[in-house]
C-alpha cells in the first residue's frame, strides 16, 4: 500500500458540455429504450411561458436533479419514494432533469421491468410536458470534455494530475465530495457518496503508472472539496439519510 499526498484538481468542465445530439421524443424514454444499460441521461424541455406549481415525474429512476439554465430546482430520490417538488419555471430557459442510474435489482420478479431514467411521464402543475429532447450520457468517453481553470456551475468534471515515484494500492479519500464516479488514468474506479458510509475508492497498483497521473471526479454537487489524496485505510463513516 501506498500513500498519495494531498493535491488540487485546479481544471474543471461542465457534464454539460459533454452533450451529442439529441434524441427527439414526444414523451421521456427511459435509457433501454435508447439502447443505453448505465451512467446518465438528461432530458430537456423547451419553456415557452413561464410556471409555477407542482413538477411531477412518473418515474425517476433513480436519482434526478431538475436544473433550469445555471439553477438547480432541486433533487428526486428514489430512496426516499419522492417524485415532485415544487418549481418557479422561467421562460425562455430549457428544463434539464439529469436522471442517475445508481444500480440494478440482481433478484426477484422486477429484473426484466427495472427501467431506469424517466419510465413515463412528465407534468407541470398537472399538464403533461412533451416534446423532449433525450441526451444518453454513459460517460464511457469523456474525450469530447473540454477543461479549463474557470469555474462551471451545475455538475461538474474536475481533473487533476499527481506524480508517482513508487506503485502499490491505495485508497483515494473522497471525504469533502458530493457525489459522483472517479476515473483514474481512463479507467472508472466507482462511486462515491458523501453520505456514507464508504469514504474510500480502492485503486489497483495496475492502474496507476511511474510519473504522471490523470485524474477525473465528476461531482454532481456544487461548493465542495477539490481535494484528494491516497490513503493505506478503508475508511468508513456512519451513514446519513437524505
Amino acid at each position: 500500500m501506498i500513500e498519495i499526498p494531498r493535491f488540487e484538481l485546479k481544471e474543471s468542465a461542465s457534464l454539460f458540455s459533454a452533450l451529442g445530439q439529441p434524441v427527439r421524443s414526444a414523451r421521456p424514454e427511459p435509457m433501454e429504450a435508447l439502447g443505453q444499460n448505465y451512467g446518465f441521461i438528461l432530458y430537456r424541455k423547451k419553456v415557452d411561458r413561464p410556471a409555477k406549481g407542482t413538477l411531477e415525474i412518473t418515474e425517476p429512476r433513480d436519482y434526478a436533479l431538475v436544473y433550469q439554465g445555471n439553477k438547480r430546482l432541486g433533487v428526486l430520490d428514489r430512496r426516499l419514494a419522492q417524485n415532485s417538488l415544487s418549481v418557479n419555471v422561467d421562460r425562455d430557459k430549457p428544463l434539464d432533469i439529469l436522471v442517475e442510474n445508481m444500480g440494478r435489482v440482481n433478484f426477484g420478479p422486477n429484473m426484466v421491468t427495472d427501467r431506469k431514467g424517466i419510465t413515463e411521464k412528465v407534468t407541470l402543475s398537472g399538464e403533461e410536458l412533451r416534446d423532449w429532447e433525450i441526451y444518453p450520457l454513459p460517460l464511457t468517453d469523456l474525450s469530447r470534455l473540454k477543461f479549463s481553470t474557470a469555474a462551471k456551475p451545475g455538475p461538474t468534471f474536475y481533473r487533476g494530475m499527481f506524480q508517482l515515484s513508487l506503485r502499490g494500492d491505495t485508497y483515494l479519500d473522497m471525504r469533502g465530495w458530493g457525489k459522483g464516479f472517479v476515473w483514474i488514468n481512463g479507467h472508472n474506479l466507482g462511486r462515491y457518496w458523501r453520505v456514507g458510509p464508504q469514504q474510500t475508492l480502492f485503486v489497483p497498483s495496475g492502474w496507476l503508472k511511474m510519473g504522471r497521473n490523470e485524474i477525473i471526479v465528476l461531482d454532481l454537487e456544487e461548493a465542495r472539496s477539490r481535494y484528494v489524496q491516497g490513503t493505506k485505510e478503508l475508511m468508513f463513516e456512519t451513514p446519513k439519510m437524505e
